[in-house]
Order: C-alpha cells, then sequence, then structure tokens
C-alpha cells in the first residue's frame, strides 16, 4: 500500500491516536461514528478496534468509524503468493525476510487495476492456506494478522468495493511442493513425475474444495458484521494460470531449460499444462459458484506466456542465492510465479471483470497482442468437439501435441483436449483446448485444393480466419474451399466447396 503526502502528514498523529484509543477503553473512540454505521457495524475486539483507530487517523484524521458516503473507496486481495506479488522481484519493507516472506510487491496486481479506488489493500502472503485466511485462523507470521481480520479493519475504514480471493494451492493440492519435487526429478534424472501425482490429483481438488468454499463464507461474513450487504462490493474468486508449457521449443529464442528456468521433463509440462492446472480450475469454479461469488478463470491467461517463451508472464525456477545467505528453502520461493506483466495482465482482467458485471469469466491473450481480454463464462464451456459428419471422427491434434506444424486429422473421438476446440468470433479464429495460443492454420496462407491445416501460433492473421457456416468451415479470405476430411483418419485439407458430408463438422 502507497501512501500519499497528505497521508504521510496525518499518520504522523496515529501514535498519539492510538495513545488516546488505549486511555481511553479501546473502542470507546467510535462513539464519534454516526448512530446509522454504529447499529450495522459489528464491534471489534479491542486489539483490532486499536488496529483500525491507528488506520482510520492515518486516513482521515481521526479514529471514527465514518458513514459508507463519508470514507474513501478500496479494494483489497487476500491469499497466497498468486496474487501477493511473489516472483515480481520488488516486495514491500519487512515482507522480503528474514523473518516474514509474506513477498508482497507494490506491483502487485490489486495496486494495477482501472478501477476507481483510493486505496488498495494487498494483505495476501506468499504460503498462506485457507487457515490463514478464514474467520478464526492462524497468524502466518508474528507480525501478520490473519487474512480475514484485515480485511475486517480495511472494510470499517473504506467503502471496500471489489474483494479478491485466491487460495487454494497451499491446501490439500499443494502445488508447490508437487512442481518443487517434479523439477528435482528432473535434475536428478528420476523420470517424470505425471504418474506419481496424476492418479490422486482429482482427490486431492476434491478435498480442497470446502475449504475455499468455508473461506469464501467467511469472507462474506466479515463483510456483513462491517456493515455490507453482498450486492454492495464484488467478491471475486480468481484462479490460477499454468507457469509451464511444453510448446517452449517453438520460441524462436529459446533460451534452453536451465538459462529459461522451464526445468522439468517434457511429460510433466505437458501434464501441468493439460490436466493439473484445468482440473484445480474446474474445483476453483465449483467452490465460487456454491458461494455465489463472482468466478475469474485464468487458466488460460498464460497460455503463450509462459517460462521460456518469447513473451513471458511467469518466471521459471529462480534461485537467489544473496537473499538468505546461505541459500536455503527460501532462495527459491519467487520460482513459477507471475512476474510483473503476469500482474498486469491480472490487474487488466480484474478490471475487465469489474466493468463487465458477469459472473463468470474467462480471460486470456486470444492473438498473442500482449493485451488480455475477457469473455463470459469460464473456458471449460467454450470448447467442443469437431465432429466430422461423414466419418463420425473427430478432428484431432495428430499425437496429441500442441507444437507448431502439428498436422489435423480425423481420429476416433475420446473427448481429450487435442480433440477440442472454441470459435472466437471477434478473431474468426479456431483456438485447440490443448492452448489457447495455437490456433487452426493455412501454412504458408496457401489458399489451393490439397492444403493441410495445421496448429501454429495465434496472431489474428489473415490464414487463421474462418468463416463457420452450416457446418461448413471456410478460410475467409479463400471461401469457395472448404475444410474436407476425405476419409477415415484422413489429414483436413482444404477443397473446392461440394456440399457433401466430408466437409460438415458438428
Amino acid at each position: 500500500m502507497r501512501m500519499s503526502k497528505k497521508r504521510r502528514c496525518r499518520a504522523a498523529g496515529t501514535v498519539l491516536a492510538v495513545l488516546a484509543t488505549v486511555l481511553a477503553g479501546g473502542a470507546g473512540l467510535t462513539t464519534t461514528a454516526s448512530a446509522a454505521a454504529q447499529s450495522t457495524v459489528k464491534p471489534l475486539p479491542a486489539d483490532l478496534e486499536q488496529i483500525r483507530a491507528a488506520e482510520a487517523t492515518a486516513l482521515y484524521g481521526d479514529p471514527a468509524i465514518r458513514p459508507v458516503a463519508d470514507r474513501r473507496t478500496g479494494l483489497i486481495s487476500l491469499g497466497d503468493s498468486e496474487i501477493s506479488g511473489e516472483g515480481v522481484g520488488t516486495y514491500e519493507a519487512g515482507t522480503d525476510g528474514p523473518v516474514n516472506w509474506c513477498h508482497r510487491s507494490p506491483d502487485a496486481a490489486i495496486h494495477r487495476t482501472g478501477i476507481p479506488a483510493d486505496e488498495t489493500y494487498n494483505v495476501a502472503c506468499s504460503g498462506a492456506y485457507t487457515g490463514n485466511i478464514r474467520i478464526g485462523g492462524g497468524k502466518q507470521y508474528a507480525d501478520e494478522l490473519v487474512q480475514s481480520d484485515s480485511l475486517a479493519i480495511k472494510a470499517r475504514n473504506t467503502k471496500i468495493k471489489m474483494v479478491v480471493l485466491v487460495a487454494g494451492a497451499n491446501d490439500d493440492l499443494q502445488f508447490g511442493p508437487v512442481i518443487t519435487d517434479c523439477v528435482e526429478r528432473w535434475f536428478l534424472l528420476q523420470g517424470s513425475c505425471d504418474s506419481k501425482y496424476a492418479p490422486g490429483w482429482q482427490a486431492r481438488v476434491d478435498a480442497l474444495v470446502p475449504k475455499v468454499e468455508g473461506t469464501v463464507q467467511d469472507l462474506r461474513t466479515v463483510m456483513r458484521d462491517a456493515g455490507y450487504a453482498d450486492a454492495d462490493y464484488r467478491l471475486v474468486v480468481m484462479g490460477y494460470p499454468s507457469p509451464m508449457s511444453p510448446d517452449i521449443y517453438d520460441n524462436p529464442s529459446f533460451p534452453g531449460k536451465i538459462p529459461g528456468g522451464c526445468t522439468g521433463y517434457d511429460a510433466d509440462l505437458a501434464w501441468g499444462r493439460n490436466s493439473a492446472v484445468p482440473t484445480f480450475e474446474r474445483g476453483m469454479r465449483q467452490a465460487a459458484a456454491a458461494t455465489g461469488a463472482t468466478y475469474l478463470d485464468n487458466s488460460r491467461l498464460f497460455h503463450g506466456h509462459e517460462a521460456c517463451t518469447d513473451n513471458t508472464w511467469a518466471r521459471g525456477l529462480v534461485v537467489n542465492i544473496s537473499n538468505p545467505f546461505p541459500p536455503d528453502s527460501n532462495s527459491l520461493r519467487q520460482s513459477f510465479h507471475p512476474n510483473a506483466r503476469g500482474h498486469a495482465a491480472f490487474a487488466s482482467c480484474l478490471t475487465q471483470l469489474y466493468n463487465s458485471g458477469y459472473q463468470e469469466a474467462g480471460c486470456t491473450d486470444p492473438a498473442s497482442t500482449g493485451t488480455p481480454v475477457l469473455r463470459q463464462g469460464a473456458w471449460d464451456d467454450a470448447f467442443a468437439p469437431l465432429t466430422n459428419t461423414a466419418t463420425g471422427q473427430c478432428v484431432d491434434a495428430s499425437a496429441g501435441s500442441s507444437r507448431n506444424s502439428t498436422a489435423l486429422l480425423g481420429w476416433s473421438c475420446h473427448g481429450g483436449r487435442n480433440q477440442s476446440f472454441a470459435y472466437d468470433t471477434s478473431y474468426q479464429s479456431l483456438h485447440i483446448a490443448l492452448s489457447q495460443d495455437r490456433c487452426v492454420d493455412v501454412p504458408g496462407s496457401k489458399y489451393s485444393a490439397g492444403t493441410g491445416l495445421v496448429l501454429w501460433d495465434c496472431h489474428g492473421g489473415t490464414n487463421q480466419r474462418f468463416a463457420m457456416s452450416g457446418g461448413t468451415i471456410r478460410p475467409v479470405a479463400a471461401t469457395g474451399l472448404c475444410v474436407t476430411q476425405s476419409a477415415a483418419s484422413a489429414p483436413l485439407k482444404l477443397a473446392a466447396c461440394d456440399g457433401s458430408a466430408s466437409q460438415r463438422f458438428a
């Protein structure tokens, strides 16, 4: 949180205000608040009231709880390292060790949205689990408050417009330790970790969902106790993007796995992006739906921007040998987290979500422009198979790959992500479920019969634009040609449109 010059001047009186609060018996000073505010706001415990009064004095010059209309407006984020700013590299004083490792960054998303607000609060903390957020939970560090207590204070001193929660990865999922184990296995040549974790992954997600639901319900309770109706603010459950991709070799300037930090077996990078993160996202969506919270699906937001890609929004393996010294587990904690560009993307998505009024939305960069775009609904609802009418087979990315130049063909339908596609009406592009950054492409813009279709980096160009009409798929630059599957298991090619079943897809 950054103080304005005016607020810093007011803060000079904070110590005296705290002393006055103590001498007056703690909560007694709030009697100057309006009768309306007092009638709806539940009193805080004495220790929290003392902190609240001091913060109110820093904001307004006195410790009273003001009527809502007279308060400064605020935004607040709670949760773990994904939203605290871990990985950005610059951190607020007192949160960069050696005791407190919350790693709150001044460049964290909550401070960078376009949502009008006088104050922005980041009370998230790296390593937090739901027990550090919930009512009656435990402090993560001695100098920290339980995050719901921080919310209770901020909600009484400001008019909170949006509460953002990012939590669950450090509960039953243990996402950080799993990634660490997978990376260690790669360094030690012990084999991929996907077979070790995949069988029990759904059970881990199932176990954490009620904990996230309980956390959301507690945050609602905190806000109600502070005098808010549920409709007075937006409560957003934000999901996690995948920081890694198996498509790193398509980067023309691929630095190598160790220099780029994208360490791990290719099979594990694919499992994380294609299975682990999507399964987690479905659990988070379930928790949001069950509690009436707004859901922001960011599972595809970093597609094309993972570690070792050419425009990264996430850091790979980072080893800080200077803080602490000698190195320990804290030396690695910035690894596999959003960088400053990643938090800018979060901020853009949150801004668009706040302005949209959507209950569920997904955010991504659909044409690799570096600008996130919000769409209504979670991503699971956007993708579906494309089934050829003549063969009954599904359009399939060969060998389950999403690498550039991967051929598209017909194959027996099995429901995999390499057989699921979404049509973006704005760009007229067809995206494969494996990666939002891979689009159906006419290679070399060769619009002639016999040209086979492939996957390629999405770029919004004409050779990735298709018209979907009457079950046909036609390049917008050559509408007399239709995508065709001429026989069972045959590759998809362009052919002159003839109205046959081999050119229709449902």
